[in-house]
């Protein structure tokens, strides 16, 4: 489980971020007892804020973090791919990243600080029985590791200034650093219209879809059935992501995934060839006694949307993962964007402790969250971003019982859209 994210100087955000996922409010069953922590963790968290004031930039750091961690030693090359902020001393500064989780019951910290030219700092630490231990430490291309791990010594050779530890050691399989990224690399990160679009076979196309209709079909997308599949397995798979299609009242009551149509090619090679055809998918709607499938593609946005979402939303839930939605009510009726939360909030159905983490305009949803699950985002003058807890807004704590709503809707909170019409009406000729 993520206990906090720290950045700075990454796009919008130069001064420190942090994120944290300790419960102010403990006696709840959506803050999760974390013995060896002595504190209680967050299963879901939102941050609300004007359009432009950072709150993508938040997930969006998140995301970089983890596919740096990822691709770095096979991708990076002669320079970092990192956006530091663009104004102030932003382009000449160190960007920085700390990530803080549980994993297995045992606390890891990351630590990372970068510019585009090299790595200057990077730190993976655990907390054994609560006493910090360093796993390795690197300074410059001075890497220091735990004794013990001599495993990891080929990582000296594969270090480069723009290559992360973290990804070398990991290709060594030593459980601790193993099972740290394999937590990290896990989480899910999605955006709006369609989600982010994944890299699949060459082209781009809207992860959730894809990620969704697996829950759905006995037969891959390869057209090779998986040899240690268990048919039992499946049916639950199938019958949960189902479950989870029809409690948004759309109507619909299966999910039809077809072989596609090949056609045959002219035999004197007039044509060029054509792209491998992808399985159709059909949602089977249901009206008084008649039923009727209808093509993926014919369905209304908010209905894709909510089905794109049930693969990485079952999956998390399934493996006590981590998600991420990018304007979650970009598609969502308030009402399902409510039932989401909900299903991380309640131990029936997250008994892992799968978290969410979303950012929202709707205010609607305030009303499902407790004040410890709440973060504000704002632009500074400098166009710098600041993020805030809500529970502790401006140094006063927000009482419990208090309606979020209506006091974010007042601006008891900030983070609100300045909406002078001034130049507005001056520019139309109505005021001098």
């Amino acid at each position: 489980m993520l206990i906090r994210f720290q950045v700075s100087n990454f796009r919008s955000i130069l001064g420190s971020a942090e994120l944290s996922m300790i419960a102010v409010d403990r006696d709840r069953e959506a803050a999760r007892p974390a013995e060896l922590l002595g504190e209680s963790i967050l299963t879901v968290s939102a941050i609300f804020g004007p359009n432009a004031s950072g709150k993508s930039n938040v997930i969006a750091a998140f995301d970089w973090l983890r596919e740096a961690v990822r691709d770095s030693l096979r991708s990076w090359d002669g320079e970092i791919p990192i956006d530091p902020f663009a104004f102030d001393d932003g382009p000449t500064r160190p960007s920085e990243f700390v990530v803080d989780s549980l994993v297995d019951g045992v606390r890891f910290e990351y630590v990372l600080e970068l510019d585009r030219s090299a790595v200057h700092y990077e730190g993976l630490f655990h907390y054994p029985e609560k006493k910090r231990r360093r796993i390795f430490e690197r300074d410059g291309s001075d890497l220091k590791l735990q004794r013990g791990l001599g495993g990891l010594s080929g990582t000296r050779e594969l270090l480069t200034s723009v290559t992360l530890a973290l990804s070398v050691a990991h290709r060594f399989n030593e459980p601790l650093v193993s099972k740290f990224v394999r937590n990290l690399i896990r989480a899910q990160v999605f955006g709006p219209q369609g989600f982010l679009l994944a890299r699949i076979g060459g082209g781009l196309r809207p992860a959730g879809t894809l990620s969704t209709v697996r829950w759905f079909d006995e037969q891959p997308e390869g057209g090779k059935k998986d040899p240690g599949g268990d048919a039992n397995e499946k049916a639950t798979d199938r019958a949960q992501a189902l479950a989870l299609l029809r409690m948004a009242d759309l109507g619909i009551v299966d999910v039809l995934v077809e072989d596609p149509v090949h056609f045959p090619m002219p035999p004197d090679g007039s044509e060029p060839p054509r792209p491998r055809p992808r399985r159709r998918v059909r949602l089977v709607h249901e009206a008084g006694d008649e039923r009727a499938p209808l093509n993926f593609v014919a369905e209304s946005e908010g209905t894709r949307a909510w089905f794109e979402l049930i693969g990485p939303t079952l999956y998390a839930l399934r493996s006590g993962t981590l998600i991420f939605f990018d304007e979650l009510d970009a598609s969502l009726h308030p009402t399902l964007s409510a039932q989401l939360i909900e299903l991380f909030h309640d131990p029936a159905t997250n008994p892992k402790g799968a978290q969410l983490i979303f950012t929202s305009h709707d205010t609607s949803l305030l009303n499902h969250l407790n004040r410890d699950e709440v973060w504000l985002t704002e632009k500074s003058r400098s166009g710098a971003t600041r993020l805030g807890a809500l529970a502790d807004f401006a140094g006063e704590r927000v009482r419990r019982s208090q309606n979020l709503e209506n006091a974010y809707l007042h601006g008891r909170f900030g983070a609100l859209p300045d909406t002078d019409r001034t130049e507005l009406l001056r520019s139309l000729g109505l005021i001098g």
